[in-house]
């Protein structure tokens, strides 16, 4: 594995130095907390386990935020469906209470030490909840630097409904796609939307492998003894479902989009000729699309754009934050829809997995608006052929708004999803609803909402009482009598 850094990695440095917290220059030099009244005992309380999201009863923790995750990833792929990882990760977080132990997520792999603020410090790991136990309780408000050592065999691992996600290992690497809990599959984490962090990744391959992270490549890969190393910097804040550090034998190529944005495109090398021709032509699309949606949606929320393009297949794309993952092939209309979920889903992440339409129906209607946009199927033609689904269908017997953990990604979260929005347009106007995709991407901006807070700010913009449009479209588990 890599050696750990003797500087701080520039995510951990940057958020302590906006704190004003005091470091050395090393995470070892950090000073632990200790009594602070003529040595008088600290009493701290437990983190929580549980973020509080009922669809995942096991996910997440409460009692600190987390700012900054750097992960030092050293893996060897083993065969097509396992491979090695050696890993550190070093997290800063910030308590908000004083606390004297505090939970992460970790599942399928071994934790061989932990050290808060350079101590050593206890631990448990059973059931893929990783307890700490440091030294001297954590100070409230006092960001303290978590280290953790840990490694083991990945594998193929798949959710409750039997999709492969997380840390999937390939013949030729690792293809990486966590929503919704798989981050916890490849590092130690707080798996819960609302507690976005800035991540750095320096990820270890062997040489003639290139691993490719979220937002830009610091400097150029290092290569020594056989065996390269890639940084990578998001400098946005990230939920950890929308990381990735995907692994393979890609062509990385790098043009400019809107405003000189570097839009980073990693196609994998033994990707069909037909596949490549596919997704070539969609990707050079990117620019214009970021374009076009920046018009309608605002300013794009990040620093970098781009797609990874792995011959390995999950069965489905993922809006991993600015730069989506898709399997084998990038249709035009999957480029499109991934693109806008950077201002809707990833820029603007969901309170609670409930809420997930919002993510998948803003980038369904995006989609059908860039179809519109470039000659296709006008949205309004879309929207009556989902419209025309028969009642039976589990379009219309989902609810959409709340439509459990074994169907968030069902239909209707996604197809009901932009009708709804579409009969919202509909409803308000083009004017108001113009200023509404506009608001929402706004004054939520790198945060986390609710099917509530779109209703407040649709109202708010249009002076109208939805309450009974939003209970027929988003929560009645059948079909509307009327359209």
């Amino acid at each position: 594995m890599s050696p750990l850094r003797r500087t701080l990695p520039v995510a951990t440095a940057l958020v302590l130095g906006l704190t004003g917290t005091a470091v050395g220059s090393s995470a070892s030099a950090a000073p632990a907390a200790r009594p602070p009244v003529l040595g008088q005992p600290v009493v701290g309380q437990p983190g929580g386990s549980w973020a509080g999201d009922p669809y995942f009863p096991s996910m997440g923790a409460t009692g600190y935020d987390a700012l900054t995750y750097h992960l030092d990833l050293d893996y060897d792929p083993v065969d097509a469906t396992s491979g090695t990882l050696d890993a550190t990760a070093l997290l800063t977080l910030r308590p908000t209470k004083t606390l004297s132990s505090f939970n992460l997520d970790l599942r399928g792999l071994d934790v061989s030490s932990v050290r808060v603020n350079g101590l050593r410090a206890d631990f448990t790991h059973e059931g893929g909840d990783l307890t700490v136990t440091p030294r001297w309780p954590l100070l409230k408000h006092v960001p303290a630097i978590v280290q953790i050592s840990y490694g083991g065999t990945t594998g193929r691992p798949v959710d409750a409904e039997g999709s492969l996600y997380g840390w999937v290992s390939t013949a030729d690497g690792a293809m990486v796609v966590n929503e919704p809990d798989g981050a916890p599959t490849w590092f130690p984490v707080n798996d819960d939307p609302n507690d976005k962090a800035i991540y750095t990744f320096d990820i270890t391959v062997p040489k003639g492998k290139a691993a490719v992270a979220n937002g830009v490549q610091i400097g150029t890969p290092k290569t020594r003894a056989g065996r390269t190393t890639y940084r990578w910097f998001e400098s946005s804040p990230m939920a950890s479902y929308l990381t990735t550090a995907t692994i393979g034998d890609f062509d990385i190529t790098t043009t400019r989009g809107p405003r000189g944005i570097p839009i980073v495109n990693a196609v994998d090398r033994d990707v069909t000729p037909a596949n490549r021709a596919t997704s070539e032509a969609s990707l050079a699309k990117q620019a214009d699309m970021i374009a076009f949606f920046s018009d309608h949606f605002g300013r794009y929320p990040f620093a970098s754009a781009g797609a990874i393009v792995d011959d390995d297949s999950v069965g489905y794309a993922l809006e991993t934050q600015s730069r989506a993952v898709y399997s084998r092939s990038a249709s035009e209309g999957t480029v499109a829809h991934e693109i806008a979920h950077q201002w809707y889903g990833n820029s603007v992440s969901p309170h609670r997995w409930s809420d997930i339409w919002l993510n998948e129906g803003f980038a369904t209607y995006a989609a059908w608006m860039w179809g519109e946009h470039t000659g296709g199927r006008t949205v309004e033609a879309r929207a009556a052929a989902v419209y025309a689904t028969p009642a039976t269908s589990g379009l219309w017997t989902t609810v959409m708004a709340d439509p459990g953990p074994l169907n968030l990604f069902a239909g209707a979260v996604y197809d009901r999803g932009a009708l709804t929005l579409h009969e919202l347009r509909k409803k308000i106007g083009d004017d108001d609803f113009a200023t509404l995709l506009k608001a929402w991407a706004r004054d939520y901006r790198y945060g986390n909402a609710t099917t509530a807070d779109l209703v407040a700010l649709a109202e708010s913009i249009s002076g109208q009482d939805l309450s009974a449009f939003f209970e027929t479209w988003a929560f009645t588990p059948e079909k509307p009598t009327t359209w």
